[in-house]
């Protein structure tokens, strides 16, 4: 089957006011300062008219920051000392042109003009910041196997953020930068990947391993032919607003809505070890974020950072277009997005930030509080920890935390309150460390 065409919509979408409501977002769906709540942003209805190619359009940040290869990290975040590539004041708002990562890997051939347009997009149709990381990124050769897949964009400096704060994230617009988006299956991994030896996980049999290995796979070194597997997914407009269409068999095709939301969103938590972690691998989240995976945290959403480094070094990646709970498959709906944060640093003991978040990140979207529970939140260091079990227990105790503490229930009370009316869910199981975050509903503490 021939995949879709996104000729038509990249050429005759007529003008859009997409970007229009992207700036009332910034305006009107944001908060002032630091107290815990947020509010909910309107939902734009439309895609843009045409790619957003960098610095091109509304940018209704009060700075921009683009993904130009010098001011990325392809595969690592900034470490704590690490040089900022922009400055600005807590409170200020900052809209980033983000890239994915996906169309220029390896795996792809690394050149996204060439990957995109077998998949019927033309030239004019892809970001030239993709082309121009794929093509001068800093880092060549990359080593395909042992760094990380996504383009990370910053660190940007708040000034006044030192160690013992929380810096408060507002993602307040998230607008896909072209109509399509990719999914892909690689290195054996995903919830029915292989497992360190290549043997299958328990449960499951080397026939179930997704995707299956190729014949002659990694042994040629050549990424092309490790088996890997990336679906292109066009996207275009709805009655509800914009639609992923995933094709599938002979002419058809499954369609879902967007939400978009930005995978890595993080702080500078550990420096660099010259001898042992020269750069800080992009994969695994941490307790200063990154790669956290949690779909809620798109617009109208705040999340919450632990400072360990002055000026917090705040960075962003993984751009998604739409993801569900899990992420089973190794990545989400992977498509560029240009996004809005006000980034507000939060001191303690002022009672503006959750009591928790100045130990763990912490999510809440303008319904619910969302604690999180990491695996092992270390980072690379001494390897990564995958056992749910332990990222849920976290995700529990913080929870129990955060009842206690800012909404004042006994432990008790809120360990049976927890299992009787709180929902767990699993973030993802594909970043080495894996995650779980519950959803605590505002609704019911109405007192």
């Amino acid at each position: 089957m021939a995949p879709p065409d996104p000729r038509p919509l990249l050429a005759a979408l007529g003008r859009r006011d997409f970007l229009r409501a992207a700036a009332a977002v910034t305006a009107a769906g944001g908060l002032v300062g630091c107290s815990a709540s947020v509010t909910p942003a309107p939902v734009a209805a439309t895609l843009p008219d045409g790619p957003l190619q960098p610095g091109v359009g509304d940018i209704p940040g009060d700075h921009y920051l683009g993904s130009d290869p010098a001011d990325v990290r392809w595969g690592y975040v900034p470490a704590i000392g690490a040089a900022p590539v922009l400055t600005m004041r807590s409170g200020q708002t900052v809209t980033i042109d983000t890239v994915s990562h996906e169309g220029i890997l390896e795996d792809q051939g690394r050149d996204p003009v060439a990957w995109f347009g077998r998949h019927g997009v033309p030239a004019d149709g892809v970001l030239s910041d993709a082309v121009a990381v794929a093509r001068d990124y800093r880092r060549t050769p990359r080593d395909f196997d042992a760094d990380g897949p996504h383009v990370i964009t910053g660190p940007v400096f708040v000034e006044g953020a030192r160690p013992g704060d929380v810096l408060k994230v507002e993602t307040l617009s998230a607008v896909p930068r072209v109509p399509y988006g990719v999914v892909s299956s690689r290195h054996g991994k995903g919830a029915l990947g292989r497992t360190a030896s290549g043997a299958p996980p328990a449960g499951i049999t080397l026939d179930e391993v997704m995707p299956p290995p190729a014949a002659d796979g990694r042994a040629t070194g050549d990424p092309e032919r490790y088996g890997n597997v990336s679906v292109f997914t066009a996207v275009r407009d709805g009655a509800d607003g914009p639609e992923a269409y995933l094709p599938f068999g002979e002419g058809r095709e499954v369609s879902f809505g967007l939400r978009p939301f930005m995978g890595t969103m993080g702080v500078a938590h550990a420096a660099a070890d010259a001898e042992n972690a020269p750069e800080l691998n992009s994969i695994p989240p941490t307790l200063g974020g990154g790669n956290i995976d949690i779909r809620l945290l798109g617009p109208d959403s705040a999340f919450y950072l632990p400072v360990r480094a002055e000026g917090a070094l705040f960075h962003v990646g993984d751009p998604h277009l739409a993801m569900g709970d899990g992420e089973v498959a190794l990545t989400a709906l992977e498509g560029s997005l240009r996004a809005t944060f006000r980034l507000t640093v939060c001191r303690p003991g002022e009672g503006t930030a959750p009591s928790v978040a100045f130990g763990y990140p912490f999510g809440e979207t303008p319904d619910a509080w969302v604690p999180i529970g990491l695996s092992d939140p270390d980072g690379s260091i001494g390897g990564q920890g995958t056992d749910l079990d332990v990222a849920m227990r976290r995700a529990v105790v913080n929870a129990l935390d955060f009842l206690q503490d800012d909404r004042g229930m006994d432990r008790a009370t809120a360990y049976a309150y927890l299992s009787a009316a709180a929902d767990f869910a699993v973030s993802q199981v594909v970043d080495r460390t894996v995650g779980v975050h519950g959803v605590i509903p505002k609704a019911h503490f109405r007192s």
